[in-house]
Parts: structure tokens; sequence; C-alpha cells
């Protein structure tokens, strides 16, 4: 097989080439340094690349599976991994000028070090606003990221250098954090899949600052590959005191669960989401293919008002906690959006903390009685289309902040659901449209059977984008 068509495969398909000895580890791993040296100068996807480390790993694993050795069902996938995690051997910048890149990095987070237990080769750190506050991707550290489907606009955020990454074909796999959309979003933005998993499923190291909303979550091409790199990332860690005991099963059988005769619930705007007629349109035709499927499905919303109030408190107040222990100054160096939520969450007292935090609880009250007569909810994942690169909020719009069209997805951050967005279909203008299914809690293999059979009855391009607006 060609290299250069190497980085068209999925992880799944790349793996069964290793073991039919069509493509080593090598191969992938030189297709996706060269596709990322041909495209990152423009998409600006990620913010370290080490062609070196890349190449070391994926001799090891060439030579692991010359051998029928591998040592994990996804050895020697070229994938990469948000700066938001600790990596040993490189910096950590997390978007911002205000971390000294010069100090010792000797500890892998949890999902660094079960990748590299597993043999994933890790090309390098991808992309994120600064501290992974916004649901775009800029930063004053690297500049502004760019959606593979059409390079004038945003691949969302704030994991949207790692949904650049795999939507170009710069890597199979990547991790991404989510505390309010921020896996789902860019993965709606650039046509994939992106997962997160119940609240504590991925163990998280060293403790998020915005608490209870933090989570990490596996992107990729398709849903068979999210649900090997949750069983990848899913293995305990004791620097987590929140994490979930193991699962009971393995998520890459789980996925082929038939959930047909299931009872859905499809709500098109959580009764308070303006959603834009054509993603409305386009997900409505997916739920009419899954109704024609078997899941039975009803129309209805799940029946609380916007939590954004209580979202705000807890987002802002976790960004200044983190921020107060930037060095003096650090405030004329940071994003002047994250300044203001800065500058808002020290104004929140304690009691104002605590009342959020009690709404967090109601509404995870009210999600799990909803779910005791519905198995999950379907909704658009994100309401607007993907808009100019380089801006918070749509152009022209009447929005003052992201969380405002964010509003499908940082609710089912406070009740920590599983939830995940695949590809729906595409916009007239030729961009990407992702539908959310939310889960009640500990269901994520629930939820991955579901958006398996989306995407047997959606089929996705199995080519990635071509840079250029279609």
């Amino acid at each position: 097989m060609p290299a250069n068509t190497t980085t068209l495969l999925t992880a799944s398909e790349l793996v069964a080439a290793y073991s039919s000895g069509e493509v080593s580890p090598v191969e992938a791993t030189q297709a996706a340094l060269d596709t990322i040296a041909e495209r990152d100068g423009e998409l600006k996807a990620y913010s370290l690349v080490d062609r070196e480390v890349a190449l070391d790993q994926a001799k090891g694993s060439e030579e692991r599976w010359r051998e029928g050795n591998p040592i994990g069902w996804l050895d020697g996938v070229p994938s990469s991994i948000k700066d938001m995690f600790l990596t040993q051997g490189w910096p950590t910048m997390r978007g911002s000028r205000c971390i000294d890149p010069d100090q010792p990095w000797d500890v892998d987070s949890p999902v660094t070090a079960r990748m590299r237990e597993n043999g994933l080769v890790l090309l390098g750190k991808t992309t994120t606003p600064e501290l992974g506050w916004k649901a775009v991707t800029d930063s004053p550290l690297v500049g502004v990221t760019r959606n593979p489907w059409d390079t004038s606009c945003t691949p969302g955020g704030s994991s949207g250098g790692s949904a650049a990454a795999v939507a170009a074909g710069m890597g199979e796999l990547s991790v991404g954090t989510d505390g309010g959309g921020s896996v789902r979003i860019p993965a709606s933005f650039c046509g994939i899949v992106g997962f997160k998993p119940t609240g504590g499923r991925i163990p998280l190291y060293p403790a998020s600052p915005f608490g209870p909303l933090a989570h990490a979550g596996p992107m990729a091409r398709s849903v068979d590959d999210v649900a090997l790199m949750l069983d990848v990332l899913a293995a305990p860690d004791h620097r987590d005191p929140n994490a979930l005991p193991p699962p009971m099963s393995v998520y890459r059988e789980a996925v082929r669960r038939d959930p047909r005769g299931l009872n859905v619930a499809y709500s098109d705007n959580l009764g308070y989401v303006d959603v834009d007629p054509e993603i409305a349109r386009i997900v409505l035709s997916v739920v009419a293919a899954l109704s024609d499927s078997g899941l039975q499905i009803e129309e209805t919303d799940p029946g609380f008002g916007d939590p954004l109030d209580a979202f705000d408190v807890l987002w802002s107040t976790g960004a200044a906690k983190w921020l107060n222990t930037f060095p003096e100054g650090s405030a004329e160096l940071v994003d002047p959006g994250l300044r203001k939520v800065w500058e808002q969450g020290v104004t929140y007292s304690a009691a104002d903390y605590l009342e959020a935090s009690a709404q967090r609880a109601a509404l995870g009250i009210h999600m799990g009685e909803f779910h005791t007569r519905y198995d999950v909810l379907i909704t658009p994942t994100v309401p607007v289309q993907p808009f100019a690169a380089g801006h918070d909020v749509p152009p022209g719009s009447d929005f003052e902040s992201w969380p405002q069209w964010a509003r499908f997805s940082y609710p089912f951050n406070l009740t920590q659901q599983p939830a995940i967005s695949v590809p729906a279909g595409f916009t007239a203008s030729g961009l990407p449209v992702g539908l959310q299914i939310v889960g009640p809690r500990h269901s994520d293999d629930l939820v991955l059977a579901v958006a398996k059979l989306v995407e047997e009855i959606r089929p996705w391009p199995t080519t990635h984008p071509a840079g250029i607006k279609h």
C-alpha cells in the first residue's frame, strides 16, 4: 500500500494492515509526519511535533508486530495528545505564554501513560486555546487553528487542534479534554467522532481546577476507533481519587451491541436553544433513518431550563483559581477573553459556588429520572455552523460569549453523563454537522452502540478533507 494512502485509514484498518504485513508502523508514522509537514503550516493543529521520538516509537512497534507480539490493540497507531496533558520529555504549555517551558517535564498524565503502555505512537501535542478556556482554538502562544474542511473557519475547541489533526490525516487518533463541549464541538465542526465518557471514566492528573466539569475523551474517524481508545484510557490510576473502578467489559466489543428497540428521546433544541435550520434538518434526517432502523424514538425535551448561570460560576471560578497561581504580570499576557473570565471568577463567593454545585446536582437527578424513561437522548451537537476562524462567537451574531452558542454540550458536563458527537452530514456549503447522543451515567457502552448504528446508516466519507472549501 502506498504510504500516502495510509492516512486515509482508520486506526482499526491500520492495525489490520499491520497484522497482515501490508503496512508497517514506520510507514504509517512517516506518512502522518509527511502530512503534518505538508498541511500544518496552515492548519496549526500541532503545537509540538517530535519526528525523532515518533519514528523511534514506530520502529519499536514494527519490531513487535514482526515478532507477532504487539502490546495493545492500537500498537503503532500514529496519535496525538492535547497540550493540556503532562507528557514526560515535552513541555505542557497549555496554550499560554505565562508557563515556563524551561523546567523539568518528567511526569506523564494518566492519559499519556496509558497510551505509551499500549504502544501508540505519539507524534506530538495538539494546540489548545489558553488553558482550554473556550470553544474555539486560538491562543497568544500558537495563533489561530483552522478547520481542514474550510480553512477560513474555526475547527471549534478547545480540542480543536486534535480534531483538525485527525480530520486532516495528521494521525489517526487524538485525546482531548472536555469541560463544556471541548471534545464534541470540534468533532462536530471537523466531521469526526468525539466522545466525552462518564465523569471519572478516564483518570485525570493533576486534578483540573474546573472540577466536576472536566473530562478527557478520545477523538477518531470512526466509532470503533473511539471504543478501542477508551479501552486504553479507562484503566485506573491511583493519582485520581475520583476515578471509577475498571470497566466490567471491553468497549471494543460493547460497541457492537444491537441497540434496536431502545427507547430514544429526540430533542431538536432542549426547549430553549435557537438552532440553525439547516443543522436541524440534517439531524432530523438521521433521526428519521434511526427510527426506520428500529429505534423507538419520541420527540420530547428533557424538561430543564438553561443551566448557563451555574456553568458560568463553576467555569469562571475554576479559571480564576488556576490563573491566580500564575506569575505576577500574567494578566497582561493572557488571552483578553480569558482575563475577563478570571476577573469575573474572583467576584464569586463560596456561597455562589455551593449554590451552583447544588444546581448541578439537581440537574443530574433530573436527568437520572429522565433516563428511567428513555435509554438515550439525541440532539444536534452544536446549534451553529462552523464560523470564521479567529472569533470567539459567530461574527454578526448576538452572542457575547462562547457558552451561548454551546448550549447543547455544557449541560452534560454538569451532569457528568456520557455524550458523543458523530457525523450527521454536510451543509450546502460543504461543512460537517454533528449529532449528539447522551446516555445516563455509566452507560458509555450504550452510547457507543447507538453511535455505531448512526455510523452504519449514515456512512461518512472515507477520505479526509483536502483543505479547500468544498
